[in-house]
């Protein structure tokens, strides 16, 4: 049996082991008016494979970069644009940096977090209270989606502390809105779906 993994690795998966031999096949031409009629003829069948770009300028200009890379750039016809290089193909993306994903309250997600701590560098005390009781409220709210159940408002005090290290202030006189809605919808649409598969069932 001949399997893929014993034969030699594609260039470009995308076009398939057909196309390359073809351009395999090209390379191998001794004439070089034959090579580029051959090229030609590779660049026409490639270009089927997506006939609605086939047309396009820019796309014949991807088309015969990548017949380049599929022979290796060993290929010499005359080629209707500049041969592409070499040494930036074969370059390397730069490392990509990722967030440690660390979450301390997944229930508020990461940019709850990250917003929390910015607090701190209001200067005006109204401003940065009335920020903190914005955030104390939409922790509280997210909270309850979350868990699908009521909060006390000390919870939320306390994880904001924790958040915060200690570091914001927290009024004692703060109240938070107590969100019943969040409850309401949460049973509304639990009925909602519980009837939809008791009619399911009937009308089987």
């Amino acid at each position: 049996m001949d399997y893929n993994t014993q034969r030699k690795q594609l260039q470009l998966p995308e076009y398939g082991r057909t196309i390359q031999k073809m351009v395999d096949y090209c390379c191998t031409l001794e004439d070089k008016e034959e090579r580029t009629k051959a090229a030609n003829a590779v660049i026409a069948i490639m270009g089927n494979m997506n006939p609605h770009l086939r047309d396009v300028p820019d796309f014949k200009h991807k088309l015969w970069d990548h017949l380049a890379i599929m022979s290796n750039f060993k290929l010499d016809i005359e080629w209707p644009y500049p041969m592409p290089d070499i040494q930036l193909i074969q370059e390397k993306p730069e490392k990509l940096d990722y967030s440690d994903g660390n979450i301390r309250f997944r229930h508020y997600g990461k940019f709850i977090q990250q917003i929390i701590k910015k607090i701190n560098d209001y200067d005006d005390p109204k401003e940065k209270q009335a920020l903190l009781e914005i955030m104390a409220n939409h922790m509280k709210r997210s909270y309850m989606v979350w868990k699908k159940e009521p909060i006390p408002d000390e919870i939320v005090f306390r994880e904001l502390a924790m958040l915060t290290n200690g570091e914001l202030e927290i009024p004692e006189d703060l109240r938070l809105n107590d969100f019943k809605e969040v409850l309401i919808n949460h049973h509304n649409n639990n009925n909602q779906k519980t009837n939809k598969r008791r009619s399911s069932y009937k009308r089987k």
